[in-house]
């Protein structure tokens, strides 16, 4: 039986399962560079850049096609125990990444289906940690612990920058190694002294048909989103590919088929009649428009850096991955600051003004953002993300503890999981969708500063417009990973050897491949700032209409009816 102090020991659990499951969804973006290099793979290369998506893309993508049913598998059999399996095939994971034997092609699949095996444990943490704490703690405290818990994963996301950039410079074996004792400290610890504290649950099939029809459409959609972002026939992207196009229309139809099969069946995966619930429908919704902005911001954020800032201020392109990790802790530390306390006051006052605030908070830092030069000084850029972070710490925690208070008892795996695949997938979606917009902004401008630019320090005029022609991906991904762009871009065509050395120190110089991308930069950062800003309001506007603060009271496993009472009182 749980004793009194039973809520802390949840709490200091699940936090630890969050950390590591987000940390490690973000550790190898930063890691990236070395991990290629381990394996003696360029991963610029035509051939390789499939590579590089899946290994940056898998874990997230598992995360949120998973998470539903790991959520209603956790109501069906116990939340505790799918956590715990979760803990041990996470760590699992870990430990087999670290040990890749291959090089080249083969050690970059081994890298993918170990990362999703990896993704697939971090799912179960994810999808039920918020279901354990809402089962320990009363309805007065969960505010408190969900800011906890969420604050310690969204800033997860954050410290794997972080963590990522100091392990890979030692070993690219270490982003993985690292994460194992804790792993195994936590799966001991989690088997040791988690207990079932839900209601037991009625016996219940598995809706075979409505998890397959959802780890189908959703995988399409995304899959199809993310491979929009590569140049196709001539295009610097490949919205017209037709696998693209079949991946987003294909994956909508089954998703819309999936809606079908759940009002069908007789124990659906997810009761579609949750999103009658004002508080849960508003809160999601408010969730995926954040976690698309969070998600692109954060993207941006390092090719500014990487690409322009830090070189400009005296960084080796090299030496920029860790950097940008360290000059974005400002961020993680607004988080830190905002999420318990929000999520405490929330406790008492409900979600709605401290969601709805933070999101305008937000919304007011991007459009800093958008105002500061490209060559900014770091006080104004660091007080602005801390805002960003405060800001998205203020709408975390109160949203998760509205939404998880909203549902029935019977039912908060799977609202669990839902939750945790909205804002999956918008950190997904959010690399489609901010990179499409950057890449449509630096296409007006990139090409013919590129060639006048080569040109004019005497690389030859057909060089030069091959460079023009690059797509402008090729770019970014270079400035992204760490790489000298330019150098990356004439390297192939062998030209740089041909310079008088003068040029050649020019172009591949810290400065001049900034204060070339840096106008063209700065024309896409209008726009995908402009868009996070307008996705930030309308999730505001999504928060305030949750209605005011409602708890849902215990109930039956499986309460079909029970969801349609909830609106009329939430409202």
């Amino acid at each position: 039986m749980p004793t009194k102090h039973y809520p802390w020991i949840a709490l200091s659990n699940t936090t630890l399962g969050m950390l590591l499951a987000t940390v490690n969804s973000s550790i190898v973006i930063i890691s990236l560079p070395a991990i290629f290099r381990g394996i003696h793979l360029n991963p610029l290369e035509p051939g390789n850049v499939g590579y590089l998506l899946w290994i940056l893309m898998g874990y997230m993508l598992v995360s949120a096609v998973l998470v539903v049913t790991l959520g209603r598998l956790g109501d069906m059999f116990g939340r505790v125990r799918m956590y715990n399996a979760g803990f041990a095939v996470f760590t699992v994971g870990t430990v087999v990444l670290a040990l890749d034997p291959f090089h080249g092609g083969a050690g970059a699949l081994w890298l993918i289906g170990w990362r999703v095996f990896q993704g697939i444990g971090g799912a179960m943490l994810m999808a039920n940690s918020a279901a354990i704490l809402t089962d320990a703690f009363p309805a007065d405290r969960r505010g408190m612990a969900m800011g906890v818990n969420q604050v310690s994963g969204i800033a997860g996301t954050f410290l794997g920058l972080v963590a990522g950039g100091l392990l890979s410079e030692v070993n690219w074996r270490l982003v993985f190694f690292a994460s194992a004792p804790i792993g195994v400290v936590g799966t001991v610890w989690a088997y040791r002294s988690l207990v079932e504290t839900a209601s037991k649950a009625v016996a219940a099939r598995i809706d075979w048909l409505g998890n397959a029809a959802f780890a189908v459409g959703l995988t399409a959609l995304l899959a199809g989103i993310t491979y929009g972002i590569q140049p196709y026939g001539g295009h610097d992207m490949g919205w017209t590919n037709p696998w693209v196009l079949a991946g987003i229309i294909g994956g909508v139809a089954v998703l819309a088929l999936f809606c079908l099969i759940e009002t069908k069946v007789e124990q659906p995966m997810f009761h579609l009649g949750l999103f009658r619930v004002r508080a849960f429908a508003a809160g999601n919704a408010a969730g995926l428009l954040a976690a698309v902005s969070r998600g692109g911001m954060q993207f941006m954020l390092i090719i500014w850096l990487q690409g322009i800032w830090l070189p400009l201020h005296g960084y080796d392109f090299e030496e920029t991955p860790l950097w940008a990790g360290i000059y974005l802790l400002p961020l993680t530390l607004g988080f830190l600051v905002a999420g318990p306390i929000s999520g405490h006051l929330s406790d008492r006052h409900g979600a709605r003004a401290f969601a709805s605030g933070g999101l305008l908070l937000s919304a007011l830092a991007f459009l800093g953002l958008l105002l500061i030069p490209t060559d900014f000084g770091y006080g104004t850029f660091a007080l602005l993300i801390f805002l960003n972070g405060i800001g998205s710490g203020l709408f975390a925690a109160p949203n998760t503890t509205a939404i998880m208070n909203a549902v029935p008892a019977g039912q908060r795996g799977v609202a669990s999981g839902m939750r945790a695949t909205f804002m999956n997938a918008g950190m997904v979606l959010s690399i489609g969708v901010f990179f499409s917009l950057m890449i449509a902004g630096l296409s007006d401008t990139l090409p013919g500063a590129l060639t006048r630019g080569l040109t004019e320090h005497g690389v030859p005029a057909d060089a030069a417009a091959r460079v023009g022609d690059t797509p402008p991906v090729g770019t970014l991904f270079a400035a992204f990973l760490g790489y000298n762009p330019i150098e990356n871009l004439l390297e192939p065509l062998g030209v740089l050897g041909t310079l008088p050395p003068a040029d050649a120190s020019t172009l591949t110089g810290r400065s001049y491949f900034p204060h070339l991308i840096s106008g063209a930069f700065h024309h896409g950062l209008v726009i995908v700032f402009s868009l996070a800003i307008a996705m930030s309001l309308v999730a505001a506007l999504a928060s305030l209409l949750r209605g005011r603060r409602y708890v849902h009271g215990d109930a039956p496993a499986e309460p079909v009816e029970d969801t349609a009472e909830p609106a009329r009182d939430a409202a």
